[in-house]
């Protein structure tokens, strides 16, 4: 009993441990990365009431405010006038919940120092393996509920209203229970970085087929999940726990159909948005699974890849954009 007892907590060690392989040097010998993250946020809510305030944040965010009139109000910002009337309206505005909202994002996110230390250190992780990528600025702002995550330039915005916890009470009016899922605090670096990824490694392949659609966003999954170590394989899918369980437990079931029907060898377009986008369930499986089986899978090859094949680093695989080469070598049989 005492040597089973062993052995079962040397196979939970070594899962824990497996994320994390030889990847990465101790923290201590990384040069460590401090990811700038700018409260445009709390500056909006301070000085967007008043004329005076609103020049103020044009003259202290010269760069992101124009972005924020124009791509979130919808407003020039040469419009001063417009811009003047239409901004406070925005902050205050009870019928859709923008000012509870906004004293709630406030209050959250009055401490923001978790955060921060997760997205040092996913780009600290992320800057040992590519030394070259920039490193971005990130701003907090209020969104409206218009966004979660946009870009501003070379940087990444972050939508901090779309983030107040699955069970806040205004997301019934703007998303669908799916989509609460991810709308926590604690998303906000996963997030981050996936976008992030997503731009700095885009999709190159000639061929757009499920089987290469779902293994670059399944091996974008395998790094995010290797940036960040702490966090469970269901928090970086965007799934519950019981979710990832379902998946877990009919996984066979799921390769079997896309293997017998040949879906990865399709590139129609109901069937890659079935498989890849957001929704409530995978249509093209079950309206009891969750939304995005394809990456799931294409995550599950990934990782099966990088397993059988010890000598590969996460640049390589990354880099490699023969899918049915790392399908093949994953040896992946469910």
């Amino acid at each position: 009993m005492k040597r089973i007892a062993f052995l079962l907590l040397l196979c939970l060690v070594l899962a824990g441990c497996q994320r994390g392989r030889a990847y990465f040097p101790a923290a201590k010998e990384m040069t460590a990365q401090h990811v700038e993250v700018v409260r445009f946020d709390s500056a909006l809510l301070a000085d967007g009431q008043t004329a005076e305030g609103i020049r103020r944040l044009f003259a202290d965010y010269p760069t992101f405010m124009p972005l924020f009139t124009e791509d979130i109000l919808g407003i020039a910002a040469s419009d001063t006038a417009c811009l003047q009337e239409a901004l406070p309206q925005f902050l205050n505005d009870t019928l859709y919940g923008f000012r509870q909202t906004n004293a709630r994002e406030q209050e959250l996110f009055a401490d923001f120092q978790d955060i921060q230390q997760s997205l040092d250190g996913a780009f600290t992780r992320l800057h040992y393996l590519y030394p070259d990528m920039p490193l971005p600025t990130i701003y907090l702002f209020i969104s409206g509920f218009n966004a979660s995550i946009y870009f501003a330039g070379d940087d990444i915005a972050v939508g901090a209203d779309m983030y107040l916890g699955s069970d806040y009470e205004y997301y019934n009016r703007v998303v669908y229970d799916y989509q609460k899922q991810t709308m926590r605090k604690e998303c906000i670096p996963a997030d981050v970085v996936s976008a992030y990824l997503f731009r700095q490694l885009p999709f190159t392949s000639k061929k757009s087929r499920l089987l290469e659609q779902m293994l670059y966003r399944g091996k974008v999954l395998y790094l995010i999940s290797v940036l960040f170590p702490e966090l469970p394989a269901y928090e970086v899918m965007g799934y519950t726990r019981e979710q990832w369980a379902w998946c877990e437990q009919h996984e066979r079931a799921i390769w079997h159909l896309m293997m017998d029907k040949r879906d990865l060898f399709k590139a129609e377009p109901l069937l890659l948005s079935s498989y890849l986008n957001d929704g409530p369930f995978t249509a093209e499986v079950s309206q009891e699974s969750p939304g995005r089986l394809g990456t799931w899978v294409g995550w599950r090859i990934a990782e099966s890849y990088m397993e059988n094949h010890p000598e590969v680093s996460l640049q390589q695989l990354m880099a490699e954009g023969d899918a049915q080469k790392i399908l093949e070598e994953s040896r992946y049989k469910p």
